[in-house]
C-alpha cells in the first residue's frame, strides 16, 4: 500500500479553504501530487473527522475513518466531477459512506462472535425493543426528509450540524456570503421542519 503523507489526527488548526482552492487541489491529487493531499487534508480533515465522530462515536475509529477517506481521494481524485457537487460535498459524502460501512461491519463482527441464542434485536443501551423501533424509524424519517431538501441546503446544514462549525466559518470554507449560508441554513431547517412535523411532535 502506497504510503500517504497524512498524520494520524487532524491538526487543530487546519486553514479552510474556498471551492475553488478546493478543486485546484483535487485536481492536483488527480495528477499524482501528494503535497496538494497533504494541503487538502489539513484543510479539510477537521471536518471529516467530525463527521466520523459523529456517526461512529469512537475517536479511534473515527481516525481510522479520516484516514480511509483521503487514501479514497488519493485513488479516484481523478473521478472527481465539480458539476455534481463542491469538492468539500464529495469529502462528506465519502466520510459519511466510509463510516457507516465502519459501523456495518462492527455490528456484523458482533454478531459472527455472540451466540445464536445471545443475540437479541438490535437497539440501544437501556431501550426496549419499543423504543429501538421508534428510534429507528425517526432515523428514517430525517434520512429521507434530509434526501427531499436541495443538496446545497444538505451541504450546509451537514457542515453545521456534523461538523460543528459556526456560520462564519462555513462562509469561510464554502467562499460563500456569510447572508448566504444563514438564508440556506434557515429555508432547509424550514423545510426539514414541515417534514419531520410528526417526528417532532412525538418528542414534546
Amino acid at each position: 500500500m502506497e504510503t500517504l503523507p497524512l498524520s494520524s489526527t487532524p491538526e487543530p488548526g487546519a486553514i479552510p479553504a474556498g471551492d475553488q482552492d478546493l478543486t485546484a487541489l483535487v485536481r492536483s491529487i488527480a495528477g499524482g501530487d501528494q503535497a496538494a493531499l497533504g494541503t487538502l487534508y489539513d484543510a479539510t480533515s477537521r471536518l471529516v473527522f467530525g463527521l466520523a465522530l459523529r456517526i461512529l462515536g469512537d475517536r479511534a475509529t473515527a481516525e481510522e475513518v479520516m484516514l480511509d477517506v483521503f487514501t479514497q481521494v488519493w485513488r479516484q481524485a481523478g473521478n472527481y466531477d465539480r458539476h455534481r457537487g463542491s469538492p468539500m460535498a464529495w469529502l462528506m459524502t465519502i466520510a459519511r459512506s466510509r463510516a457507516i460501512d465502519r459501523l456495518r461491519s462492527g455490528w456484523q463482527d458482533q454478531q459472527r462472535k455472540e451466540p445464536l441464542d445471545a443475540v437479541g434485536p438490535a437497539r440501544a443501551p437501556g431501550a426496549s425493543p419499543e423504543e429501538s423501533t421508534e428510534m429507528a424509524e425517526r432515523r428514517r424519517l430525517v434520512r429521507k426528509a434530509l434526501g427531499a431538501i436541495s443538496p446545497e441546503q444538505r451541504e450546509l446544514i451537514e457542515m453545521a450540524y456534523y461538523g460543528g462549525l459556526s456560520h462564519s466559518e462555513i462562509a469561510l470554507q464554502t467562499s460563500l456570503p456569510l447572508g448566504t449560508v444563514k438564508t440556506r441554513i434557515r429555508l432547509g431547517m424550514l423545510k426539514l421542519k414541515e417534514r419531520l412535523g410528526p417526528v417532532l411532535e412525538g418528542n414534546v
